[in-house]
């Protein structure tokens, strides 16, 4: 007959001391340290002078034409800022028709914009606007004229005109 094998006794792992809060927080500080390059960080491969880009490259976001046109005009707009009841004022500052105009290569490509931009205004934000230039009238500032201006950008460009 054989003899039995002794069971074998398996011992519980030792458990460790519970720790405190502050003694957790202290290894997850030198956790953290650890992971951390605390190397010297040189400015000088951070700061940079000004670089000479083409203005056209950094302001042109916009490919298509009537984004293009749209974008400029906002520009014109935040630049030399902007006016209502007239095309232009004795500033310079101009109305939404006006910076559209001012920036166009023909009136053809200045209508085809402020078709958009109407419905755009329309559309999205007074449906009772019955031209650009009475919704243009209408603006306390600057500010929506300009915002509608690069919203009908982004519209142009995404349908691709």
């Amino acid at each position: 007959m054989a003899t039995p094998t002794p069971a074998k006794t398996v011992h519980a792992p030792a458990t460790a001391p519970t720790l405190t809060f502050d003694e957790r927080l202290a290894l997850a500080a030198l956790a953290v340290d650890a992971r951390i390059n605390t190397a010297p960080l040189d400015l000088a491969d951070v700061i940079r002078g000004p670089i000479n880009i083409p203005a056209a490259s950094v302001l042109q976001p916009y490919r298509t034409p009537l984004a293009a046109l749209l974008h400029r005009a906002q520009t014109r707009i935040l630049n030399d800022g902007w006016c209502a009841d007239r095309l232009r004022d004795e500033q310079g500052a101009v109305c939404l028709i006006g910076a559209i105009r001012a920036e166009a290569g023909s009136r053809s490509e200045a209508d085809d914009a402020c078709t958009l931009l109407l419905d755009i205004v329309r559309n999205e934000f007074d449906p009772t606007a019955e031209t650009i230039a009475s919704w243009n009238d209408r603006q306390r500032d600057g500010h929506m004229p300009a915002r509608i201006l690069g919203h009908a950008a982004s519209r142009a460009d995404a349908r691709g005109i």
